[in-house]
């Protein structure tokens, strides 16, 4: 709260001099002196006139009403419209999220000068119109904030509670799920009205907002141009003004996220103002740190007969909030790269080449004390087969409370107290019973769940779901989906999900890996690989899923053993299009935008 304190009364300053405008012995800001025009300094008028002889600290002074008088319309508008939309949209998706969203998209698509060129030339110009554009250039930032909170609240138990007591929606959206959001809006809203003063001062530079002579910063520095050499102190004065009172927004911005955000940052991120402002006039800002960036990763295993590669020159990209899926048949090298990025090779193995940073930091040439601290902390791995993962002789809730106090200083009733509401928390039923629990007396659906609340029990940034559904009947399947979407979306951690199962890939996941004989052959976002796929082996995978009556296709042959990879493309065998050139030389991994293929034909082929 102290950091509030002085950037407050910062801007309660500016805001109670401008609201008092009318009140302060100040000459009228629009009565013209033409006599002592561009005078220095004048008895009453400390900071001289100006080019039409008007008092400089006077037009300030109303100036800054102007300014914060459409900063603060215009961004309330915008807050609640924005908001309510973002509400409707979150809670009941479908059309109104449709409506919602695709509207900010279209709005965001205008760049902020030819929409107010365009309002400008129907309405006419003046502080109406000008209200009128900021309010639509801000709605999309509302919505958009708006929505993903709701969609992080609508899941929660205290919400669930209150729909469970019949209380009526509009009662919920306003009396439960407002409240919750309330910071991320209120850290949105003070962007806006930072943002709004300066957008307010651009326009009225470029005759598109406040008409004269109505005072305005932008009008004075309009106006100072002319006279620049004359008198250089015009221009100065409106440029401190509005500069003084964006840096004191600008923080007071900062401590409402620090102060507003309990989560300590993961709800309200902090934007940049110029961004905001004339979003594609200016260079975009560096992109985000990928959460896992893996590039060339190859593991190499030493056997009787020589050195086999299981996984070979593996790369991809995992942003934080995304699913990623590694797909392809058994003896593809899937397991093998998810334990060598947790650094949980067997011994014959090893890390030959290739990087794997997660956050930054490069995960393979870590020492094995710090990545053992990341190991269940900050990444976590659920397996695919939760009867060898637990342990057999300890209780389920006692293992899920070793995982908490292994990285953090907890006593252990606390840690089984906690335990307690994790088991609760991935849907297990009677919880406290089922803690006392050991592994064989649950069934195959619930011990996964017990996995994965001991791989989320402190948070992890990063998740690795090596068949989380093998072995469980279609119903379980569909509910620990549901299960690991949902921690996504309240944690907004990164999943890799490692599954033969193409669709729960198209259910879940938003980029896919497709892995044959320890390579990647295809890779891109999960929507245009199914629907455009490039490599003749995802396009056999694909054939191969039962759809309604059709007949499946399966694959004829099987993948190669890792001592037998055929000379040029691994997948030639088996390929009904393979020609002589595809048996002489390994094809590279060839980018095309945002998708990557292995093979020289794929031209041919392209749907």
């Amino acid at each position: 709260m102290r950091r509030l304190l002085l950037p407050g009364l910062a801007v309660l300053f500016i805001c109670l001099v401008a609201a008092a405008a009318p009140l302060l012995p100040m000459p009228d800001p629009v009565r013209q002196d033409v006599a002592n025009r561009l005078a220095v300094w004048l008895p009453g008028s400390p900071l001289g006139r100006d080019e039409f002889g008007r008092d400089v600290l006077s037009r300030l002074i109303w100036g800054a009403q102007s300014s914060l008088m459409v900063a603060f319309i215009s961004s309330a508008i915008a807050a609640i419209i924005g908001t309510m939309l973002g509400l409707l949209g979150g809670w009941f998706r479908g059309v109104a999220e449709f409506l919602a969203i695709r509207g900010a998209d279209v709005v965001l698509c205008f760049p902020p000068v030819l929409l107010a060129l365009l309002v400008v030339t129907l309405l006419g110009p003046g502080t109406a119109t000008l209200i009128l554009v900021l309010s639509v250039l801000y709605l999309p930032g509302f919505i958009r904030v708006s929505f993903a909170e709701v969609l992080s609240a609508r899941s929660q138990d205290y919400v669930e509670a209150v729909r469970a007591l019949g209380a009526p929606t509009t009662r919920i959206l306003l009396r439960t799920v407002l409240p919750n959001i309330a910071g991320p809006v209120l850290v949105q809203f003070s962007l806006a009205v930072a943002a709004a003063v300066v957008l307010e001062s651009g326009l009225s530079f470029l005759g598109l907002g406040v008409v004269p002579p109505t005072p305005s910063w932008g009008l004075m520095i309009r106006g100072a141009r002319s006279t620049m050499e004359q008198a250089p102190m015009l221009l100065v004065w409106p440029c401190v003004a509005l500069t003084f009172t964006i840096l004191a927004m600008n923080i007071l911005c900062d401590a409402v996220r620090d102060v507003a955000d309990k989560r300590g940052g993961g709800g309200a991120k902090r934007l940049r103002l110029v961004d905001r402002l004339l979003p594609g006039l200016f260079p975009p800002p560096a992109a985000p740190v990928p959460l896992l960036d893996v590039q060339g990763l190859t593991v190499e295993i030493a056997v009787p007969g020589g050195i086999i590669k299981p996984v070979q020159d593996m790369s991809f990209t995992l942003m934080a909030g995304r699913t990623l899926a590694i797909v392809g048949e058994s003896g593809s090298g899937k397991s093998m790269a998810a334990t060598s990025i947790m650094g949980l090779l067997p011994p014959a193995a090893r890390v030959a080449d290739g990087v794997a940073r997660f956050e930054g930091e490069d995960l393979l040439r870590m020492p094995e004390a710090q990545r053992r601290k990341l190991r269940g902390g900050a990444m976590a791995m659920v397996f695919q087969d939760p009867m060898s993962s637990l342990n057999p002789v300890h209780r389920v809730g006692d293992q899920v409370a070793e995982a908490i106090r292994a990285h953090r200083d907890v006593p252990a009733d606390a840690a089984r107290r906690e335990a307690v509401e994790l088991l609760k928390r991935v849907g297990i039923a009677d919880p406290e019973r089922r803690a006392r629990a050991y592994p064989h007396e649950l069934s195959g659906g619930m011990r996964q769940r017990v996995m994965i609340a001991m791989a989320i029990a402190n948070k992890p940034r990063l998740l690795i779901a090596d068949e989380p559904t093998t072995a469980l009947d279609v119903t379980v399947q569909a509910a620990i989906l549901e299960l690991l979407a949902d921690l996504r979306r309240e944690e907004g951690m990164g999943v890799v999900l490692i599954t033969h199962s193409l669709g729960v890939v198209a259910e879940v996941a938003e980029d896919v890996v497709v892995m044959y004989a320890a390579q990647v052959v295809e890779r891109g976002p999960v929507a245009e690989v199914f629907a455009r796929p490039l490599h003749p082996y995802t396009r056999a995978l694909l054939a191969a899923v039962p759809d309604g009556d059709a007949e499946p296709e399966g694959i004829p042959g099987v993948v190669p053993r890792p001592d037998q990879w055929p000379p040029g493309c691994r997948f030639a065998p088996r390929c009904a299009h393979a020609t002589d050139a595809c048996n002489q030389a390994p094809p590279a991994l060839e980018a095309e935008g945002d998708r990557a293929v292995r093979c020289i034909r794929w031209r041919e082929f392209a749907p």
